[in-house]
């Protein structure tokens, strides 16, 4: 079973807690951030639902779909932020990026429906 990752620093004396925020800030990798959260590339993939290979090759991969990375981050107990900065403005947090998409109109249901039965 996955642990997340608040529980695991709480149970770490606060020095190396300090050291591991300060290495975190640091990270750059999904592989370093699976590791700083103590979790194996088998861990992850039961609590994705995936098979350890997925995860391995995930690790391995530049570039991703914003929903795929945001459950990576959320089974280890993150929460994924996706944030645009400009020069001489204040930075801004992007919402609704990578997240489920909500229930579908049921009118733009039906209209399929009744294209598909004629």
């Amino acid at each position: 079973m996955a642990r997340k990752l608040d529980k695991v620093m709480a149970a770490l004396p606060k020095e190396r807690q300090r050291r591991v925020e300060a290495r975190a800030m640091e990270l750059a990798t999904l592989k370093d951030l699976r590791l700083a959260a103590l979790q194996t590339q088998e861990q992850m993939a039961a609590a994705l639902g995936v098979g350890q290979d997925t995860i391995s090759r995930l690790e391995k991969r530049s570039d991703m779909l914003l929903s795929t990375l945001r459950h990576y981050v959320e089974s280890m107990g993150g929460k994924l932020e996706l944030v645009a900065q400009f020069p001489n403005r204040p930075p801004v947090v992007i919402e609704r990026l990578g997240a489920e998409p909500g229930p579908r109109r049921k009118a733009a249901a039906t209209r399929r429906g009744a294209r598909a039965a004629a």
